[in-house]
């Protein structure tokens, strides 16, 4: 099994994944600021992928394969360990990705600080929790069943082609996210701000539709008349005026 290419597939999937899940719970359970009519597009990039999942589900596989392939016995005991393993590998993974962010380019996509035991609203025990389940549910329900497929998918050429399509995408996304982040980080350490992308984007949503201005779900919250720009206005309303 290439498992370079494999562990690509699954950092695709996860990413993917991931998005659906994030999409869904902030649109849907948890949303802060306000809320718009339309959906607010989750994370970072402009394309439908969370990076930090498909990082998070190539970690689960590589755990999860050392006990398929006998390096780990498989205990009730070991298991256990294996699935609080996963919580803490997925929660420290989540803390450096939010560190990153937040102490580099000075952004928070998400924020825990109303959490109980949160640690600088990056992380929290609650959802440490919720990866250990997730951790679980993959390594019961999903692990067992795609070793087969991902040796196949391995070997097919078309296959490869499809995983260098996304990775030629998901970077040509990355490079331009980046270049208007720093543009943005920029502004707010000049004015001394922790820009926190969720509420930025919701801002921007409602006054687009006040506006009556078309939106791009995929853009919706860049471009000329986007982020930076509602956070210029932010900032100007909060000068008091002479």
């Amino acid at each position: 099994m290439n498992i370079l290419l494999v562990i690509a597939f699954l950092f695709f999937v996860g990413a993917m994944l991931g998005w659906v899940l994030e999409f869904l719970f902030r649109n849907l359970i948890s949303h802060s600021g306000p809320r718009a009519k339309h959906f607010i597009n989750p994370g970072f990039c402009k394309g439908p992928y969370l990076p930090i999942y498909g990082v998070g589900l190539t970690v689960l596989f590589l755990i999860a394969y050392m006990e398929t392939r006998g390096i780990v016995e498989a205990t009730l005991t070991n298991e256990l360990i294996l699935f609080a393993s996963m919580a803490v590998t997925m929660t420290l993974i989540e803390f450096v990705g939010g560190l990153f962010l937040l102490k580099v380019l000075n952004i928070r996509l998400w924020d825990y600080s109303d959490r109980w035991g949160n640690v600088m609203g990056l992380i929290c025990p609650l959802f440490s929790l919720i990866w250990a389940l997730l951790g679980a549910v993959y390594y019961l329900l999903i692990h067992p069943h795609i070793i087969d497929a991902l040796i196949w998918l391995s070997n097919n050429l078309a296959f490869s082609f499809f995983i260098g399509l996304f990775f030629g995408v998901f970077i040509i996304d990355m490079v331009s996210s980046v270049k208007d982040a720093i543009t943005i980080k920029k502004f707010g350490d000049d004015n001394k701000i922790i820009v926190k992308y969720e509420e930025l984007k919701a801002l921007v949503m409602a006054r687009l539709e006040k506006e009556q201005k078309k939106l791009n779900f995929f853009t919706q919250a860049w471009g000329d008349e986007g982020l930076l720009a509602e956070l210029k206005k932010q900032v100007e309303a909060r000068i008091p005026k002479r």
